[in-house]
C-alpha cells in the first residue's frame, strides 16, 4: 500500500509506535520525555503501544498511570515474561495506525529519527528496517552479534539485512501479513524479511542504554540466534547429513589403506589407538547430528501443542477520549 494514499478519515490513526518494556522503571520518566518530544515530528494522530512484558517492577503501573493520564498511550499487559519478540507481536496485534514503527524501550534505539523513516515510506516503500552503524555493547556481546548475523546471511534461503533488528518501519499490509503467520516460535526481523514488499534500510547509530541493566542475557542472545537459525533454515540437516557421509568417507578410505598395509606390506597395525579414536569421531559426530535434529523436533514439538504465543492480561486505552483527540487530529 502507497503510504501517499493513507486514509484521511477524522479516526485514522497515522501511525502507531510498538514498544516492548521488562523492567524498565529506572529508564520510564527518560522514555517517556522523548517520546512526547518526537510526537510533534511525527504525522498525527501517532498511538503509542507500550507493551508490559511480565515485569516484575513498577513499569505496569507507570504505563497504566500514562495512558489514564494521555490518550495517546496505550498499554497492553502481559500475564508473564513471554520475551522480547512475543511482546512485539502483542504490540503488532493491537496497532491501528497505517504504518507501524517498533523500538526498544531502553532508548538504545532513539525515537527522534523515526521522521526519516517514515519519510522512506512516502516514497513507496512498504518496510524500513535501521541498520546498526555502531554498537555500544562490550567486545564479545559485539563481536557475537557479528557472527550470528553473518551466519544466518549465509544459512537462511530468504534474504535477511546484516547488523538490523527489529527496530523499523512497515505499512499496514507488511502489519497484517505479519499477524497471519501462525507459528509459536517468532523470529520478527526474519519474517518481516519473508513476507517481502518494497523494503529498504537506513543506517543509525545504536545508543547506549538510558538506564538500568541489559535484558537480554547471553543465554537469551543463544536462544534468539537458535530460533533464527533453526526457524527460517533447513541447511543444519543438510550439514549433518554432509557430515555423516564424510565421516563415512574417511572411514571407508581408511579401511582401505589398513587392508593395503595388511596385504601388500605386511604391516599388522595395532588396533586398539585406532579402534578408540574412530568410536570417539564417530560418536562426536553422531551426537552433533543428534543435537541438530532435536533442535527441529523441539520446534515441532513446541508447534504441535498449539498455545498461544503470549497472553494478554489487559489492555489499557482511554478510548473515549482518545476518540476525540484523534478526531481533533
Amino acid at each position: 500500500m502507497n503510504m501517499a494514499n493513507v486514509n484521511s478519515q477524522s479516526e485514522t490513526v497515522r501511525l502507531t509506535l510498538v514498544i516492548p518494556v521488562f523492567d524498565e522503571a529506572a529508564v520510564f520518566d527518560k522514555l517517556k520525555r522523548r517520546l512526547l518530544e518526537a510526537l510533534p515530528l511525527l504525522p498525527s494522530p501517532t498511538e503509542i503501544v507500550l507493551v508490559n512484558d511480565g515485569s516484575s517492577d513498577a513499569t505496569g503501573t507507570l504505563i497504566s498511570e500514562l495512558c489514564q493520564q494521555d490518550e495517546q498511550f496505550v498499554g497492553v499487559h502481559l500475564t508473564r515474561n513471554f520475551g522480547h519478540q512475543m511482546a512485539v507481536c502483542a504490540g503488532l496485534e493491537q496497532a491501528r495506525g497505517e504504518a507501524v514503527a517498533v523500538l526498544d524501550g531502553d532508548l538504545q534505539d532513539p525515537p527522534e529519527i523515526l521522521p526519516a523513516f517514515y519519510a522512506k515510506l512516502l516514497e513507496g516503500y512498504d518496510v524500513v528496517y535501521a541498520i546498526r552503524q555502531q554498537r555500544k555493547e562490550i567486545l564479545p556481546k559485539r563481536l557475537m552479534y557479528w557472527a550470528f548475523y553473518r551466519l544466518m546471511a549465509a544459512l537462511s534461503p530468504i534474504k535477511i539485512p546484516l547488523d538490523s533488528g527489529d527496530f523499523g518501519i512497515m505499512t499496514r499490509r507488511v502489519v497484517e501479513a505479519l499477524k497471519k503467520m501462525p507459528e509459536r516460535r517468532r523470529f520478527v526481523r526474519g519474517m518481516r524479511s519473508y513476507v517481502g514488499f518494497r523494503q529498504t534500510g537506513l543506517i543509525y547509530e545504536r545508543h547506549e542504554r538510558a538506564g538500568g541493566q541489559p535484558k537480554y542475557t547471553f543465554r537469551k542472545l543463544l536462544m534468539l540466534a537458535a530460533d533464527g537459525i533453526f526457524t527460517f533454515s533447513e541447511i543444519p540437516l543438510r550439514l549433518a547429513t554432509m557430515a555423516g557421509l564424510l565421516a563415512a568417507s574417511f572411514s571407508i578410505l581408511y579401511g582401505v589403506y589398513l587392508l593395503f598395509q595388511r596385504i601388500f606390506i605386511g604391516y599388522n597395525l595395532p588396533g586398539f589407538a585406532t579402534l578408540a579414536v574412530g568410536l570417539f569421531f564417530l560418536g562426536g559426530v553422531q551426537l552433533i547430528c543428534l543435537g541438530i535434529l532435536g533442535e527441529y523436533i523441539g520446534r515441532i514439538h513446541h508447534e504441535v501443542k498449539q498455545r498461544p504465543p503470549y497472553i494478554v492480561e489487559r489492555v489499557d486505552r482511554n478510548s473515549e477520549k482518545g476518540r476525540i483527540k484523534l478526531a481533533a487530529g
